[in-house]
């Protein structure tokens, strides 16, 4: 380990830091954790309106949380069954025991879950990181994934954006460190703003509960002692897996992927180009293509109605809709205005 980077956090110093606020947990969803071995994940869920609704799994991405989820969870509620984890070190859930934060380390994460839960198949969602971790999943267990939903996936760019290049540099070590140094007298709402001009397409589209919402959350991730560790570990993991190459190249998984996928591109996006949907698009071989030149990197939460929609036009054409779900699914779009 480089002597400019920060040692790692060990889980059981986390445990007994000074424990911070309550996440926020809105009408409707549940929060609840899971124990495995060396593990513990938070998971909020949002349960079906009916019983026996087949199982949905949300991803976040770097820097995220299951919060990410709470705008498309409700919309979707009427034809899945949904949970969202927080990966380790992220959100509620806290660091895992080995302090893996590589991409293969949060995807078997998601694999032990599902496997512990006995959930699986589900129709399994990912954003940025998370899409990544999702590609990784459908490819090593195809077993466990029904449909894939990747919005904005952080999958290997040759090219990449001058706008991610102080993202990626956390990979660096020691840049988290400096960072945190350089950054100490920054309010919670500055550091909203600035994740909020760089995520969103348009930023007037977050309400002012959202935006107050997000200024709570972070002034309780910075009470984390493990906070800036997680993401420059992850962020390393990223780094590390855009460069593998061969059957674990997440391009070369992406080909191996069976489930139908949906791929949801912003064409405002800053963190994933808008010029990688079409390679996307051939390289997953039995995939559609949503592309909204108005969103940036988190197009289901600047328009969760769009991604729903097109998420139901997936499951429907997947087989995995009754007749009385494409049924209400189409009075709610009708509701909604969403074409």
């Amino acid at each position: 380990m480089s002597s400019t980077e920060s040692p790692r956090v060990p889980a059981a110093v986390a445990a007994v830091a000074p424990r911070p606020a309550t996440v926020r947990v809105a009408e409707g969803e549940r929060l609840g954790s899971v124990g495995l071995p060396g593990l513990t994940l938070t998971i909020r869920s949002r349960p079906g309106t009916r019983e026996g609704l087949p199982p949905a799994l949300y991803v976040h991405g770097l820097g995220g949380s299951s919060q990410n989820w709470s705008a498309l969870m409700p919309l979707l509620e009427d034809v899945v069954d949904g949970e969202a984890l927080d990966l380790p070190g992220f959100g509620d859930s806290p660091p895992p025991d080995d302090g893996d934060y590589s991409v293969t380390g949060h995807a078997r994460a998601v694999i032990r879950h599902l496997d512990a839960a006995g959930r699986g198949p589900v129709h399994l969602v990912g954003n940025s990181l998370g899409g990544a971790i999702a590609t990784r999943v459908a490819a090593a267990r195809p077993d466990l994934v029904r449909t894939l939903t990747l919005v904005s996936p952080a999958l290997p760019e040759i090219r990449v954006q001058r706008t991610a290049v102080p993202t990626a540099l956390l990979a660096v070590p020691g840049v988290a460190s400096l960072f945190t140094r350089l950054s100490r007298d920054w309010t919670a709402e500055q550091r909203v703003r600035g994740v909020t001009a760089l995520c969103y397409g348009d930023p007037d589209r977050v309400t002012p509960e959202g935006y107050q919402a997000s200024v709570e959350e972070m002034e309780r991730r910075l009470q984390l002692p493990y906070f800036w560790d997680a993401m420059a570990r992850s962020a390393r993991g990223v780094v590390n897996a855009y460069t593998l190459g061969g059957q674990h190249g997440l391009w070369r998984q992406a080909e191996r992927v069976l489930a139908p996928t949906l791929l949801v591109y912003g064409g405002r996006d800053q963190l994933v180009s808008y010029r990688m949907a079409a390679r996307a698009a051939r390289t997953f071989r039995s995939s559609r293509l949503l592309t909204l030149p108005d969103a940036g990197h988190v197009a289901m939460m600047e328009y969760p109605e769009t991604v729903a929609t097109a998420m139901r036009e997936l499951l429907a054409d997947a087989g995995e809709l009754t007749e009385s779900d494409e049924t209400s699914g189409r009075g709610a779009e009708a509701a909604s205005g969403t074409a």
